[in-house]
């Protein structure tokens, strides 16, 4: 009787532990009738459907839906996104995870919009020109631009051959934007081969970029050109102009 007894518990218990696994599933399936059933007459009994009146076409999956963008207003800078007090309307998930959590930003409400605005002050004092200005910045800092010069003919770095290295490396600036170092570079001078010099990047006439820039000399004569670096960037190099600081002129 003992033994039925303990059986009978084990038994209930796994069955307890069985039933708090079970979890909701929120899935909606809309469908439609392929085959339309036929109408029946006025007072009369509906008409017996057929098999083909059970044949579904799916119509959507809210599983797979897009969901629509949220509006979101932001209380600081977010590089890339927008500035103290924008309404922003990004999708669901980079809000909850980039923005909402972190507390960067905020549900989209007329409390939340006054609550978060700039004041006089804050826009007086211009930090960020916008969103991607600091992107750019970063991209910038980042490389290591090859500035190739004439091997046969004399040279003076001037702006607009930086400009023409961004644009082969897919940045495009305009000449005032580049402020080259006090001191002149000059050649062809193979001493000066594969050293590094640096220049600023003005954007938006407010932030600015240090841009890391290394020369290499090229030659219209195959027989006289130097030999190709692969990967010249991972290499360490030395500085072209003494300690190689970045220039501090503004434009």
């Amino acid at each position: 009787m003992l033994k039925s007894i303990s059986q009978l518990q084990v038994h209930f218990n796994l069955l307890k532990s069985a039933t708090s696994l079970q979890q909701q599933v929120r899935t909606t399936f809309i469908l439609k009738r392929k085959y339309d059933p036929l109408l029946h007459k006025t007072n009369e009994n509906p008409r017996r459907m057929r098999a083909k009146n059970f044949i579904y076409e799916l119509v959507e999956d809210t599983q797979v839906k897009k969901r629509p963008n949220m509006e979101v207003v932001l209380k600081t800078f977010v590089e890339g996104v927008g500035d103290k007090g924008d309404v922003v309307s990004l999708k669901p998930n980079f809000v909850y995870n980039k923005l909402l959590l972190p507390g960067l930003a905020a549900y989209k409400t007329p409390e939340n919009i006054e609550k978060y605005a700039k004041t006089e002050a804050e826009k007086s004092t211009v930090q960020h020109s916008s969103a991607y200005a600091q992107r750019t910045v970063n991209m910038l800092e980042s490389i290591v631009l090859a500035v190739v010069m004439n091997k046969d003919q004399p040279w003076v770095i001037e702006p607009w051959h930086i400009k023409a290295s961004l644009r082969k490396a897919g940045f495009h600036c305009k000449d005032e934007c580049i402020t080259l170092p006090n001191e002149r570079i000059e050649g062809p001078d193979l001493k000066k081969e594969g050293k590094d010099f640096y220049c600023t990047i003005t954007i938006n006439k407010l932030e600015q970029a240090k841009l890391k820039c290394r020369l290499h000399h090229w030659s219209t004569d195959p027989s006289e050109r130097l030999p190709y670096v692969l990967e010249h960037w991972k290499i360490p190099s030395e500085p072209l102009l003494g300690v190689n600081l970045p220039s501090e002129k503004n434009v």
